[in-house]
This record gives structure tokens, C-alpha cells and sequence, in this order.
């Protein structure tokens, strides 16, 4: 009987498309700037890393198109869902990544969204797309190594 993976208690949300879409290199912690009826929302997981990506502006950074759902209890506080939040990073860590992605076919995507201290943390990665012809090797191993482990589980 195959037991279903367990996620370490302080991770929300991840973002797995990530890893199946993209090379992904140079992961960073960043900090996020919420109110408090999204950090409740979160904390309940009502809410969605797939489609969301990090842009520079102005030397700040900001995650876009990251869906955090009303809380249901927030009435009048409740914010848009999809608004651009402001990354808690470095001026150093910021043109670092500005520095990468400029000119070249990268980008920044968020990886894991976690709880450390009580604060709201997202892991984000510099991100290269992948082939058609990854994708299906990646998949493959996938298959590969769930065959061994379920020859192994025979025995």
C-alpha cells in the first residue's frame, strides 16, 4: 500500500508545474508583504502559486498573478486576490536577480510558499524554460524510478 507523501508542517503551498516547466536554479527566501486577511487565508492554504512569476521594478521585486482567496470572515478588509505583492528582498539580492534575467531567456518564479517564525516566506528560483523533449525525459525518469521503487515493494 503506497502511503501518500507528507508535506513538512511549516510548507502551504508548491508550486510542483514549477519544477515540470522549468530548469530551476539559484533559489532565494523572500519575505512577503500581506495584510491580515491574506495571511489568514493563506495559513488556511485558500490559495495558488501556478501562473505566478517575479518581476523587478523600480528596484523592488514583486510576485504577480499569485491567488490568495478572500477570507471568508474578512468582510470589508478583504483585498483583490490577484494584486501584485511586494518581495522582501535585498537591494543586493534584488539587481542580482534583475542582473540574470535581463537580456536572457530566464525568468523568476516562486517555488514554495512556507511559514518560518510565524511570517510568511516564499522560496523563488531562477527559471529557464524546458523543451518538449525535457519534458518527456523528465517524465520518463519519473516512470523509471516508481517501477524500481514498485519492484522493490514486492519483495
Amino acid at each position: 500500500m503506497a502511503s501518500k507523501k507528507k508535506r513538512p508542517s511549516g510548507v502551504l503551498l508548491e508550486n510542483r508545474r514549477a519544477f515540470y516547466d522549468y530548469f530551476l536554479s539559484d533559489f532565494l527566501t523572500a519575505g512577503l508583504v500581506l495584510t491580515g486577511t491574506e495571511i489568514k487565508s493563506l495559513r488556511a492554504r485558500n490559495a495558488s502559486l501556478s501562473d505566478s512569476f517575479i518581476y523587478v521594478k523600480n528596484g523592488e521585486a514583486y510576485i504577480a498573478n499569485m491567488h490568495i482567496a478572500p477570507y471568508k470572515e474578512g468582510n470589508i478588509f478583504n483585498v483583490d486576490h490577484l494584486r501584485d505583492r511586494k518581495l522582501l528582498l535585498n537591494k543586493s539580492e534584488i539587481r542580482r536577480l534583475e542582473a540574470k534575467t535581463k537580456g536572457q531567456n530566464l525568468t523568476i518564479v516562486p517555488t514554495k510558499c512556507f511559514l518560518h517564525h510565524g511570517r510568511a516566506k516564499l522560496e523563488i528560483a531562477i527559471a529557464k524554460g524546458k523543451k518538449l523533449y525535457d519534458k518527456r525525459e523528465t517524465l520518463k525518469k519519473k516512470d523509471q524510478a516508481r517501477e524500481r521503487q514498485r519492484g522493490e515493494d514486492v519483495y
